[in-house]
C-alpha cells in the first residue's frame, strides 16, 4: 500500500515550479515534443516530480512518435492510479501518481506489446534517476 502526501495548495506551489504546479495540480498539458524526457535515452527510474515514486522504468519506455515519454507499463501496477477522464470533448483514462495524486498524463490501448498500452506523460511530471551500476 502506498502512503499518501498531501499537500496545501500553498505547500505544492512553493514546491513545485509554475509549469509543474500546472500540469501535476491542474491537469494541464505540457506541449508534444517540448519536454525534456521525449528523446531522453537515459537507463534508469523516471520518479514522479513532486513526491519521487518512483513510476516508471526505462526499460519499458519506447519512441511513440506522439511527442511525448511513452511507457508500455508503470514500474508496479499500485504506484499509477487511473481515473476516467471526459475533459476537453474526449474520454480517456487519466494516469496518476498513486502517492500524491498528481497528474501524468493518460494511457491509451494502442501501445506494443505484450502489455497494449502507451503511458503517454508530461515530462514535466517527471524527474530522471539514472541507475546505480
Amino acid at each position: 500500500m502506498i502512503e499518501k502526501l498531501s499537500l496545501s495548495e500553498a505547500e505544492w506551489r512553493t514546491r513545485l515550479s509554475p509549469e509543474q504546479y500546472h500540469v501535476l495540480r491542474e491537469a494541464g498539458t505540457e506541449r508534444a515534443f517540448t519536454g525534456r524526457y521525449n528523446d531522453h535515452k537515459g537507463d534508469g527510474l523516471y520518479v514522479c516530480a513532486a513526491c519521487e515514486l518512483p513510476l516508471f522504468d526505462s526499460a519499458d519506455k519506447y519512441d511513440s512518435g506522439s511527442g511525448w515519454p511513452s511507457f508500455s507499463q508503470a514500474i508496479a501496477p499500485d504506484h499509477v492510479t487511473d481515473h476516467h477522464d471526459a475533459s476537453h470533448g474526449m474520454i480517456r483514462i487519466e494516469s496518476r501518481c498513486a502517492r500524491c495524486d498528481g497528474h501524468l498524463g493518460h494511457v491509451f490501448p494502442d501501445g506494443p506489446r505484450p502489455t497494449g498500452l502507451r503511458y503517454c506523460m508530461n515530462s514535466v511530471s517527471l524527474d530522471f534517476r539514472p541507475r546505480e551500476q
